[in-house]
């Protein structure tokens, strides 16, 4: 018996130690067995052929922290976090972690409150780390405009509250400094553009530190209404704070800290405000939260789905690696004792913050990412979307995700992954007024973590079409991403995109995917595909 099951086990019949104990007492590698890897990823992000022009979409107010700049809090103008459609409409909903979630037009332009969270007795506040903490993530039921439907008008936020303002459903502790919340909002009309109705708290978990705290949450939008997993809330929970993974969360299967939980929001019972799917992977193991997916993640803070169903999980690093996995149910991503495709110091007992060499054989069964980068890239990965829109092409398939601090925008083919080597990750080119423009020269701020630098803190949004948008809070703009150099006639067209690899010009100055027909015409010689 081997991996997370070994693990199960271990703790069921009262043999679980921490991992630098176990390794010594099972002969485990010795101190000086491996030597830090000086640079874990010599090879260079370059940015290459792909390049996307950002068209302002809508700004968000400036908002203000509830203490002054400083490390903890930096000088950003509008917290904004992401963006998603709302259901049933064409309008778009994005959070600023300051508190307040808004609404806009498929046109953007403006944004109005929805909801604040700052005027709600809920014990909403991110005083203790603005940089870190506050409104987190939302996610719409997907029945949220379905009438008649138990998750009509349901919204689910996910935020940091005050110890005092809630007992935890687990890791309630006297030295407590912040809890992370997810509460159900009912609107009484879901058409409305602002709130009216109820809330209730669904989960809450205790935290020792600041930072670390709940991140994206999120229902499956591949879930067909007779799948087992509609309707059912992702929660990603990272490792609780501190640095380095202090108490062990990622590999307790017993905190659903650095873990990605599973819930069902709707089927409260037994004292809980919620269900807990059956066919989750820890259901009836002994010691396990049966709430855990997956765990052995640092901080989730983003996930999202393909259409054909697959999972990606970006998992923020500590000190030297960023990572995109594939989630997967029971799966054990190796935190504390890896870091991306590297060990840390915790699995040779040796000084944390560097990373080393693997062992030759694993002692456990991880999952491994399918990309990662170093700090020589950037330094905390934003997550982001498969690209399945119709309005940039040469993007279809790609994997499109952000380092947010220094908001660089990169990709790889979600459409080519190979369990046996990690992808290769691509910078894309992003042009602002009518130039090829880093965002951290527009968008840029003073980075209150590494003085003398600026940063941006740029994530990614998707609309119901699939369309990407950035989203920076250094200037507090949402900008679309679109097709460059599409919009010149069908000859300069063919010109541009002939010389790009992996793609083909139809005679109409389409561009599609190399091997890929062309579009058809309907019997009048119209391109069907247009009307």
């Amino acid at each position: 018996m081997h991996g997370f099951a070994a693990c199960i086990e271990q703790r069921r019949a009262g043999r679980w130690l921490p991992a630098a104990i176990a390794l010594a007492l099972l002969g485990g590698p010795a101190a000086s067995a491996q030597q830090a890897v000086a640079d874990p990823i010599p090879e260079a992000i370059v940015k290459g052929d792909l390049t996307v022009v950002l068209e302002p979409f809508v700004q968000a107010p400036r908002t203000d922290d509830p203490v002054p700049p400083g490390v903890g809090a930096n000088d950003a103008v509008a917290r904004i976090q992401y963006l998603l459609p709302v259901p049933g409409s064409k309008r778009l909903a994005f959070n600023d972690t300051r508190g307040v979630l808004y609404l806009t037009g498929p046109k953007g332009g403006e944004a109005g409150v929805y909801l604040d969270l700052r005027e709600r007795d809920v014990g909403f506040s991110n005083a203790r780390f603005p940089n870190e903490s506050g409104f987190m993530g939302f996610a719409f039921h997907p029945h949220f405009a379905a009438a008649g439907e138990p998750g009509y008008g349901k919204l689910y936020t996910a935020f940091s509250a005050t110890p005092a303002s809630g007992v935890a459903d687990f890791e309630e502790r006297p030295g407590n400094v912040q809890e992370s919340v997810v509460r159900e909002w009912t609107a009484a009309d879901p058409s409305a553009d602002v709130f009216h109705g109820t809330s209730r708290e669904v989960l809450r978990v205790g935290q020792f530190a600041s930072n670390h705290n709940v991140g994206s949450i999120a229902f499956n939008p591949t879930a067909e209404e007779s799948s087992d997993d509609f309707g059912l809330l992702y929660v990603g929970f990272g490792d609780g704070g501190g640095a380095h993974d202090p108490v062990d969360a990622g590999q307790n299967l017993a905190t659903p800290l650095g873990a990605v939980a599973r819930i069902d929001p709707l089927a409260a019972a037994a004292g809980r405000g919620y269900g807990i799917p059956p066919d989750n992977p820890f259901v009836g193991h002994a010691f396990a939260v049966e709430e855990i997916w997956a765990y052995g993640l640092r901080h989730p803070q983003q996930f999202s789905w393909d259409t054909d169903g697959r999972m990606f999980i970006a998992d923020i690093g500590q000190d030297q690696i960023e990572e995109v996995n594939l989630g997967e149910a029971g799966g054990n991503y190796g935190w504390r004792l890896r870091e991306g495709t590297f060990a840390t110091g915790h699995e040779y007992r040796r000084r944390v913050g560097p990373v080393y060499p693997r062992p030759a054989a694993d002692a456990r069964e991880y999952l491994y990412p399918v990309a990662q980068y170093d700090h020589d890239e950037g330094f905390a990965v934003g997550g982001g979307y498969v690209y399945r829109g119709s309005a940039i092409p040469y993007l279809h398939g790609k994997y499109v995700f952000t380092d947010f601090p220094r908001g660089r925008v990169f990709a790889f083919d979600a459409d080519r992954l190979d369990a046996t080597e990690l992808a290769t990750i691509e910078e894309l080119r992003l042009v602002v007024d009518g130039k090829e423009q880093d965002l951290v020269d527009i968008a840029g701020f003073p980075n209150t973590y590494r003085r003398g630098t600026r940063r941006v803190d740029a994530r990614l949004g998707i609309d119901h079409d699939g369309e990407l948008y950035l989203l920076s809070k250094g200037d507090g703009w949402v900008r679309k991403l679109v097709a460059h150099g599409l919009d010149v006639g069908a000859d300069a067209a063919r010109a541009y995109w002939t010389t790009r690899r992996n793609w083909a010009v139809c005679e109409d100055g389409d561009v599609v995917p190399r091997g890929e027909p062309c579009p058809a015409c309907d019997e009048d010689g119209e391109r069907a595909s247009c009307e």
